[in-house]
C-alpha cells in the first residue's frame, strides 16, 4: 500500500487509538460499552506490567488503524496471539491495511513461535466475515461467549452470600 506504514504501537499513540475504539463501539452499536479510561489503556500497554501489545497503520503520520493482541495459553494448544481488536477508521477500509496489519500479526506469530491466532467477531459482520474468510481462518459458530463486569465482580461477597 503506498504510503501506509505499520509500525509497533508507543505508548504517544494510545489517545488515537482510543478514538478509533470508540469509533468501532459505535460502528458495533455499543458505544456505551467503552468504559476503560485513557489512563487505564495507557497504563495496560505502556506501564509497569504491560498486558498488551499493538501495531499501528499510519498514513501521511496519522495514525488510521490498528491491531491490539496479548498472549493466550491454550492447554490444548500452548501459547497463541489473542487478537483482541484489528480496526480501520471507515475512511480507509477496503484499502488493505486490515491486510497490513493481519499480515504482521501473521508474522508475529511466527517471530514469537506462537502455536496459532485466534480472535472472535460478530456474526452479522459480514465484512469481518470476508476478511478472514480470505486468509482460511476457521469460523466456529458453536462458542458462546462468557463474561462478568467489574461490577460483578466487585459485588462477588454479595452474591455469594460472603
Amino acid at each position: 500500500m503506498n504510503g501506509i506504514q505499520v509500525r509497533v504501537a508507543r505508548q504517544e499513540d494510545c489517545p488515537r487509538m482510543m478514538e478509533l475504539i470508540r469509533e468501532l463501539a459505535l460502528f458495533e452499536k455499543a458505544p456505551q460499552e467503552v468504559t476503560v479510561t485513557m489512563e487505564e489503556f495507557t497504563e495496560a500497554g505502556f506501564g509497569a506490567r504491560p498486558v498488551y501489545k499493538a501495531f499501528v497503520a499510519e498514513a501521511n503520520g496519522a495514525v488510521i488503524g490498528f491491531a491490539l493482541y496479548y498472549i493466550r495459553y491454550s492447554t490444548w494448544k500452548g501459547c497463541r496471539l489473542y487478537l483482541e481488536d484489528l480496526l480501520i477508521t471507515e475512511e480507509f477500509r477496503g484499502r488493505g491495511v486490515g491486510s497490513l496489519l493481519f499480515d504482521e500479526l501473521i508474522r508475529e506469530c511466527r517471530r514469537q513461535g506462537f502455536n496459532g491466532m485466534t480472535w472472535q467477531g460478530l456474526d452479522w459482520n459480514e465484512p469481518a466475515i470476508g476478511f478472514y474468510r480470505k486468509y482460511g481462518a476457521a469460523l466456529d459458530p458453536e462458542w458462546l461467549n462468557g463474561s462478568l463486569s467489574k461490577e460483578q465482580i466487585l459485588g462477588f461477597e454479595e452474591i455469594a452470600g460472603e
